[in-house]
């Protein structure tokens, strides 16, 4: 069985970087950075599962709702770094979702809604850690960030419904606790 770290679905260009996101319930996720960098720099953005359980086949859904296999909700980022920095990325991400929440987010509870940075490469993971200081410091200074910072060890796509799934069901659920915080969390 072949591990793959990128969506195989995942539009990128010669010179586009990578970036994989989880923070709770991959169809607000994916609405927000949409929003926010439509347009702007993002190439394209997929859904999907991520750094579980290697050996484990079928990856779906259901599977991952069950809590067995440590795959986590997650989007996978194409950007421009010319247009787009993954700094602006990274600033969406910490103030997107509550990081100081271990394996949740807002009434979605698991492990597979856990907050983590994957990255596909050395200077993409210093400069995360290096973020993740700083918003300890200015937004979160009372309550410790849990976001888990590691390289993305294996990738595999959600189904197609998942795929822009509150574009195609603008009534579906969203998680309430992503929207773009303006002030630190008192």
């Amino acid at each position: 069985m072949s591990v793959s770290t990128i969506s195989s679905t995942l539009k990128t260009t010669p010179t586009s970087q990578l970036i994989t996101l989880a923070a709770g319930c991959f169809w607000g996720v994916e609405r927000v950075f949409k929003k926010q960098f439509e347009n702007k720099g993002l190439v394209d953005v997929k859904v999907g599962y991520a750094n579980g359980i290697p050996t484990v086949g079928n990856v779906n859904y259901e599977l991952v709702c069950s809590g067995s296999t440590n795959f986590v909700e997650s989007i996978q980022l194409s950007y421009e770094p010319a247009q787009l920095k993954l700094e602006d990325i990274l600033d969406i991400f910490f103030r997107m979702h509550d990081p100081t929440t271990v394996n949740s987010q807002g009434p979605d509870v698991g492990t597979q809604y856990r907050s983590a940075i994957l990255t596909h490469n050395d200077q993409d993971n210093a400069l995360a850690w290096k973020l993740k200081e700083e918003y300890q410091k200015t937004w979160y200074p009372n309550d410790k960030i849990v976001t888990i910072i590691e390289p993305i060890k294996v990738w595999h796509d959600a189904e197609e419904y998942h795929q822009k799934y509150l574009e195609k069901n603008p009534a579906g659920y969203e998680c309430p606790s992503h929207f773009i915080r303006t002030k630190p969390k008192a």
